[in-house]
């Protein structure tokens, strides 16, 4: 009886263990997208996920090369560019959100500063050393005023010559990066307001340093995570002005920092770039880890500065040249600037043959994200343009002698952060361990409940047959004992 009952006992426990554990395996995921969907949502009181999106706790640093010209008066004379590459210079960079405002419509809105400091330990050199480029002030001007008259292209060519601006510059990194004093800069700003980016220094990047990239509007997700991170305005623009066509022109996916949720293999990453005016998309690539952490790496497709003869979406983005260059010249003045990835990685062949110097790999070239699929958080971030200057001979401005047809590259440079230290380590007990201990609960608990019902039922099972000949006292019995005589 006694056994009876403990069998009963032990199948009753056992079912309900058995059950338990089941309900984990349909119940546990679900909690777990529950406490991702609700740890996510941009909202002060989401202490970590928050802060992790207010000031970017990821070391983020920017490194600089460029492409020094060995032979300016061959190129001058109509000779092939011969180039070297100059770098990295590397710049430690600071990003930090301000006016950060809620609105009723679960949208927030913010202005995002950058600055950049100078790292010499990760350098191969000081921003004193000296580089030579081509004179955008010179030679840019020279295509944008191509079609003018001769009598404007004259007055142009004089202007430089009373500046004593050549077509090509001999200028410290620091001077190039962050501008140096020019007084054609001075006499443009005055008398051509507006005809230059830039009111102060002359720079590549003098408009970047201590300043914001213009306000976004994005998501918070509270609605719907799947809308979190996406941009639902930017200066106040749903859509953009600078391009040919309506799809060309939309603003699409988040600000390039974090993407929502949930991810597959078959998800994109758009996002809307400020800085090349207009919006990206990389497309999956393949799996891996990153210190014990699951990822998707994502990465620019051949398709992303196509011309619009190699990719008809792109059209609009047109006038074009070879596929790889993307024309920026409608939202920077009109200046014949164009971007690609580094040494035309995935650009058209044809513009290698131009310069001599360039040798793209995929290695060092291609640009990558790697996010965490299951929350949309990026891991490691490796984001590579390069910066190219339309240039050619312009009858009138003698400046550009006989320079070849070509599209000239400049610097090229490589934003790049990844996780590291505590948040990492946090990063993976929460989203990495705390499911791999739920999974491993969830067969524990039905493994110990099938075993400890298979036990109820063989306990029941051997309570109810009795052995062989035995009496009810538990003696063998031992039968008549026969006596031969």
């Amino acid at each position: 009886m006694n056994k009876s009952k403990l069998a009963i006992g032990l199948f009753v426990a056992g079912t309900m263990t058995a059950v338990f554990g089941l309900v984990i395996v349909f119940v546990g995921p679900i909690i777990i997208d529950d406490q991702i969907v609700k740890n996510l949502v941009i909202d002060p009181k989401n202490e970590i996920s928050y802060t992790m999106w207010k000031d970017i706790p990821v070391p983020f640093f920017m490194s600089v090369y460029f492409f020094n010209i060995l032979n300016p008066t061959e190129v001058l004379a109509g000779e092939k560019p011969m180039v070297e590459q100059r770098g990295p210079y590397v710049y430690r960079k600071r990003l930090q959100k301000q006016n950060i405002t809620f609105h009723p419509n679960d949208t927030v809105s913010y202005l995002e500063y950058r600055s950049y400091f100078f790292e010499p330990s990760m350098s191969v050199g000081n921003e004193s050393d000296v580089v030579t480029i081509p004179n955008m002030l010179v030679l840019g001007a020279a295509v944008m005023m191509e079609n003018m008259p001769i009598a404007v292209r004259l007055l142009l060519s004089a202007t430089f010559k009373g500046f004593k601006e050549g077509p090509f510059l001999s200028k410290s990194v620091g001077e190039l990066m962050w501008g140096y004093d020019s007084k054609l800069v001075d006499f443009l700003n005055k008398w051509f307001p507006g005809m230059l980016p830039s009111t102060g220094k002359f720079g590549l990047f003098s408009e970047f340093n201590n300043s914001n990239t213009g306000l976004f509007t994005v998501h918070t997700g509270k609605d719907d995570i799947r809308l979190i991170h996406k941009v639902n305005s930017w200066n106040g623009l749903t859509k953009l002005i600078y391009w040919r066509t309506p799809q060309c022109n939309m603003i699409n996916g988040t600000a390039g920092q974090m993407w929502p949720p949930f991810m597959t293999k078959e998800s994109t990453l758009p996002f809307y770039s400020p800085d090349a005016c207009r919006s990206l998309e990389l497309v999956y690539q393949r799996e891996g880890t990153m210190k014990g952490i699951p990822l998707y790496r994502f990465v620019a497709p051949k398709t992303m500065f196509a011309n619009g003869s190699d990719y008809a979406p792109n059209e609009g983005f047109c006038p074009c040249r070879q596929s790889g260059l993307l024309n920026v010249s409608s939202c920077r003045a009109n200046a014949q600037v164009f971007i690609s990835q580094p040494h035309f990685y995935n650009a058209d062949p044809v513009l290698l043959d131009y310069v001599q110097g360039l040798q793209p790999t995929e290695d060092e070239h291609g640009l990558f994200i790697d996010i965490h699929p299951e929350t949309g958080v990026p891991l490691n971030v490796s984001i590579r343009l390069q910066l190219n200057l339309y240039m050619k001979k312009v009858s009138g401005i003698t400046e550009t002698g006989k320079i070849s047809e070509v599209v000239m590259p400049m610097i090229w440079f490589e934003e790049n952060g990844y996780m590291d230290g505590a948040i990492v380590k946090t990063f993976h007990t929460n989203l990495v361990l705390l499911p791999m201990v739920m999974v491993y609960m969830q067969y524990c608990f039905l493994g110990l409940g099938l075993a400890t019902v298979l036990g109820a039922v063989l306990l029941h099972y051997r309570g109810k047959v009795r052995p062989l000949h035995s009496s009810d006292s538990g003696e063998v019995d031992k039968g008549p004992h026969c006596q031969y005589s």
